[in-house]
């Protein structure tokens, strides 16, 4: 039913200058505010006094059959033009929306920097729960993405749930320390892809990103460094040496 992420959606202040430190951070022009890497696109949407993620825009090859497998999976959406519109109410607060798509669009034009130091793509995009068996009723039952992994760490102090999503990961994550509860879930943070860590650093270091030093991720073979300006609030590390979920 689901086929991709077709794009993201921010909401933030233009004259704060969300659309450039966007283009920065990616390395990527944006046009009329909305960007996209390989596998994701991102629409900044203009709003004075909130800088947040506002929704998740998820891709279908038939918005009538997805409309009726969701009815029948009691998960029935609103047609709004060329969208259907979930309730926030049956998606825990997360709004979540589909829309038909038959074809992967192009990413942004490169703003100045090489392919090899800008943002190739969305690894994961990472949401916050309260109740992770909720989140798996969600998200692998109803709206049939695929659970890869589900795994406790009592040293992060958190449950990770990962599903598969094209070549992309919506991971849960799970606080075990606050235990379980039917609070709303927050759609929270963003993983960026690049084909080379060191030059994407360099890059963003030298048009003034506020960036850590790179360090080993949790996946093996991987670095990552977290991005700590330019990104609206939202927070943000990128990952490199690993191309693809497996």
């Amino acid at each position: 039913m689901i086929d991709a992420l077709d794009h993201l959606t921010l909401r933030a202040s233009f004259r704060d200058g969300a659309v450039g430190a966007y283009e920065t951070l990616l390395g990527r022009k944006s046009e009329k505010g909305t960007l996209r890497v390989g596998n994701v696109g991102l629409a900044i949407e203009d709003h004075a006094s909130t800088a947040q993620l506002s929704s998740m825009v998820f891709a279908t090859a038939s918005l009538d059959k997805a409309a009726r497998l969701l009815e029948r999976r009691a998960l029935p959406g609103e047609r709004m033009g060329d969208r259907l519109v979930l309730p926030t109410a049956a998606t825990h607060g997360v709004p979540i929306v589909l829309v038909e798509r038959s074809a992967v669009r192009d990413p942004s034009p490169l703003l100045k920097s090489s392919e090899a130091a800008s943002i190739a793509a969305l690894d994961h995009v990472v949401i916050r729960s309260p109740n992770p068996e909720r989140a798996i009723a969600l998200y692998a039952g109803r709206l049939g993405l695929d659970l890869r992994l589900d795994r406790s760490n009592p040293a992060w102090g958190s449950r990770l749930l990962f599903f598969r999503c094209g070549d992309l990961v919506v991971e849960v994550a799970h606080d075990l320390n606050k235990g379980v509860s039917d609070a709303p879930d927050q759609l929270w943070g963003l993983s960026w892809r690049t084909a080379d860590v060191a030059r994407a650093y360099d890059r963003l270091k030298k048009a003034g990103v506020e960036v850590s030093e790179p360090r080993d991720g949790r996946r093996p073979g991987t670095q990552v460094f977290t991005v700590q300006s330019h990104t609206a609030n939202v927070p943000t590390i990128v990952i490199g040496g690993r191309e693809h979920w497996s």
